[in-house]
Parts: structure tokens; C-alpha cells; sequence
């Protein structure tokens, strides 16, 4: 069983959320705490791998694959899709649907993995896809209620305000952006001292690309964490069909939601997929029977994530499987 965190540890996490590059000197002053008591705890946090700080790129057009498997095969097959580099995601279903998983695929690429590469798990019987139209909330941007107003403002008010950039938009990465972008996400609080050492460019260099990448919204900073450690226990996916005038109102509704870590728009019978993390049984009971989103929804199916094997493009460590 896997132990919730204490109230200081979770803001700790809550802080990293909202700027995971935060010294504990700015994290500390946020929280109205002392840095000697803030540091050794976000250290320990971080060293033991509970909170993994990742640099990731903005999100391109992936592609969502469920798959149903031969009983007792769910398992193996997520781990077939989370061993590959480009899978973001990958959890194991309660229901027909017995895995799921996130894959950076555009729609150009699409054939070869429907064709050759999905058919070549071990355990499949059938397999479905989804293509991501529009990402309506990322899991970076999951902000569960574990700090208060003054205190994420406290935070915000020193990150760069990022531009508006188009869906799937890469232009402009270039070698040395690339080689920042991968430092960053095997560990985003690397400081810019031991960036500059990893690239090979000047400390100043680095410092002036981490900011124009984040504030040009191609660089995100996410604290990775299991939210059964927040106290949220039940975690689902979640699928919704409206008629097409109301998705973008749904879509709204969705992320007024604090139990929802992601959502998007996507292909296929239902036109939004979310993923949420719940406390209770009875807290998602309400959230698919009488939450404000569900005005204009039409019809609604769901599922239990069961184990996660790999979050954010990171392997999840075996005890939270």
C-alpha cells in the first residue's frame, strides 16, 4: 500500500506543480515556511524519486490506443507499450478495455502503427485509436487544490508568462534547444551551471534559452507524482459524448474541475477523454452523476485505472504499480 504524504510534504508538491525549477529559498517564502524546513524535505522528496521534476516539450499530435487482452495479459501489454520511447502514458484498465496508453504518433504515421506495429503485441484481441484533435488540459497543468491563492501566486508571479503557440508546433528547435530539452527531462532542476556543463554552451546561453523555450510555452516543467499520494485514490478515465455545438462548453466545464489531471479532444465515437484522480469512490460518483461538466453531456463511459506503469513519458517505480 502506498503512504499519503503530510500536509507540509504535499505543499511542498503543490509548489513544484506550479514552477518545478522554484528554489526552496522562493519555495519556502511562498509558503510562509522556513527554508531549513522546506529544503530537507523537498530533497527528500525528490531523492527518493516520490516527486521526479521532468522538462517536456509542448505536446504534439499524439495518437490514444486501447487495447482489449487475453484474460491475465493486461499487464504485459502495457508494459509491451510503456517500454516504447515514444509512449507518454501507459495504464492498465478495470473493464473491456484492458490498457491504455498515449503515443507521440501524428496522424502521417498512423498506418504503420495500426498496421504493423499494434497487431505485434503479445496478449492483443483488439485494438482502437484515438487521435488527439485538441489538448484541453495536460497533466502539467493539474493544479488539485493543495495550495491556496495568495500562496500560488506567490509562485506564478515569477514565471515568464508563456505566448500562445500552435497545437503540434516544433519549428524553430534547434540542436542546442534539443540538447537542453533532453537534459531537462531526465531532471528539470538542474541549474544552469550543470546545464551549461551537459550542452556545452556558456552558463548565460542556457539561462537565456530555458527562459525563451518556457515562455514561448515549448519547454514545461512538470512535477511527476502518484496523486495516491496526494489522497487521491480512485483514479479513472473517463469517456464523454455531446453534440458537437456543446464539446467546446464541455471542455470548459472540464477544466473548471480540480479532480481532472487531463483531458482532450479526440477522434472517434466520444469526442473527449479525461483522466481524473479522485478521493473516494462516492467523490467519482459525483463527478459522473452531478458535476456542472455534465450539462451538455450526451452519453458517458468510464474506467478504473488499475496501475499505471509509465507517467509523463517516465517509468512509474515498481512499488506503485
Amino acid at each position: 500500500m502506498i503512504d499519503t504524504l503530510d500536509a507540509l510534504d504535499r505543499r511542498i508538491v503543490g509548489a513544484l506543480q506550479i514552477d518545478g525549477r522554484a528554489s526552496w529559498h522562493r519555495i519556502a517564502d511562498a509558503l510562509g515556511e522556513s527554508e531549513h524546513t522546506v529544503a530537507p524535505r523537498g530533497e527528500r522528496l525528490l531523492g527518493s524519486g516520490i516527486v521526479r521534476v521532468t522538462g517536456l516539450p509542448a505536446p504534439a499530435a499524439g495518437t490514444i490506443v486501447g487495447i482489449r487482452c487475453r484474460p491475465g495479459q493486461q499487464r504485459l501489454v502495457a508494459l509491451a507499450l510503456a517500454r516504447r520511447r515514444d509512449t507518454r502514458y501507459a495504464h492498465v484498465l478495470a473493464g473491456p478495455v484492458g490498457c491504455i496508453a498515449e503515443i507521440d504518433c501524428p496522424p502521417q504515421r498512423l498506418a504503420g502503427l495500426v498496421v504493423d506495429e499494434l497487431p505485434a503485441l503479445p496478449g492483443l484481441v483488439e485494438s482502437v485509436t484515438w487521435t488527439v484533435l485538441r489538448y484541453v488540459r495536460t497533466a502539467h497543468q493539474w493544479r488539485p487544490g493543495l495550495l491556496g491563492p495568495e500562496e500560488r501566486d506567490a509562485l506564478t508571479e515569477h514565471l515568464p508568462l508563456p505566448e500562445q503557440v500552435p497545437f503540434g508546433e516544433t519549428k524553430g528547435r534547434n540542436r542546442a534547444d534539443q540538447m537542453l530539452l533532453a537534459a531537462l527531462q531526465r531532471d528539470a532542476r538542474r541549474d544552469f551551471a550543470e546545464l551549461a556543463r551537459v550542452t556545452g554552451l556558456s552558463e548565460a546561453a542556457v539561462r537565456r534559452r530555458v527562459e525563451r523555450l518556457r515562455r514561448e510555452g515549448r519547454l514545461l516543467i512538470r512535477a511527476i507524482v502518484d496523486p495516491v499520494r496526494l489522497g487521491f485514490a480512485v483514479r479513472a478515465i473517463v469517456w464523454a459524448r455531446a453534440a458537437p455545438r456543446d464539446v467546446e462548453a464541455v471542455a470548459g466545464a472540464l477544466c473548471r474541475e480540480p479532480w481532472v489531471r487531463y483531458a482532450s479532444c479526440i477522434s472517434g465515437e466520444h469526442q473527449l477523454m479525461a483522466e481524473v484522480a479522485l478521493p473516494s469512490v462516492d467523490a467519482l460518483h459525483d463527478f459522473l452523476t452531478t458535476a456542472p461538466w455534465l450539462a451538455g453531456v450526451a452519453a458517458l463511459d468510464s474506467a478504473l485505472i488499475a496501475a499505471t506503469l509509465k507517467r509523463g513519458g517516465l517509468f512509474v517505480p515498481p512499488d506503485e504499480h
